[in-house]
């Protein structure tokens, strides 16, 4: 105790000197923990992702299965991507004609509309005016429902035939103007 108080200068002096290990070793002790912390934070918030991953390989059979369903589905409502545009486009003209002949309609005017591109679908339209009685424009149109590939209606215009025909037929006789439209899978 004698040399510490005869010698206080270099008594602070190794005092500071052995202090200063022991202060940057503690520096560096509380950043690796703060590091540790900020990893850990982080482990946290990824834990909710790995768990929503995890789910979606754990349930990815059931997926795959459901998606080659849909995809069967679909294949049964759309033109297959191997069906030549034209052909197909002629081949909706001439069976969407036949169903409107066989419902008692008659056909006007039918008429190809250009293929439009968008997304993974061709849509095919066509165009038709008919004439009959309404009776006969509802079995068409229920006809056309079940046509596969899926036939949609774009558009349906109907207006009453006035005038002479209406005197002879007790029946109310309308013209209609339908368009129509069916898919071709590009891809």
């Amino acid at each position: 105790m004698n040399w510490l108080q005869a010698n206080k200068r270099s008594a602070w002096i190794i005092g500071l000197t052995l202090l200063v290990p022991v202060l940057i070793y503690l520096n560096a002790l509380l950043g690796l923990l703060a590091v540790r912390q900020e990893y850990a934070a982080s482990a946290d918030r990824l834990l909710p992702r790995i768990a929503r991953l995890e789910g979606l390989i754990a349930s990815g059979d059931p997926i795959q299965g459901s998606a080659e369903k849909v995809g069967r589905v679909v294949a049964n409502l759309v033109y297959p991507v191997t069906a030549d545009r034209d052909t197909v486009s002629a081949t909706l003209q001439k069976d969407v004609r036949q169903i409107l002949v066989e419902s008692g309609l008659s056909v006007s005017n039918s008429q190809v509309l250009p293929v439009r591109q968008e997304d993974e679908f061709d849509y095919i339209s066509l165009k038709l005016t008919v004439t009959g009685d309404l009776a006969d424009l509802d079995t068409a149109l229920s006809a056309l429902s079940g046509y596969t590939p899926l036939l949609l209606v774009e558009s349906l215009d109907l207006w009453p035939n006035r005038g002479a025909a209406l005197k002879e037929q007790p029946a109310q006789t309308i013209s209609a103007s339908l368009q129509l439209f069916s898919l071709r899978a590009v891809q």
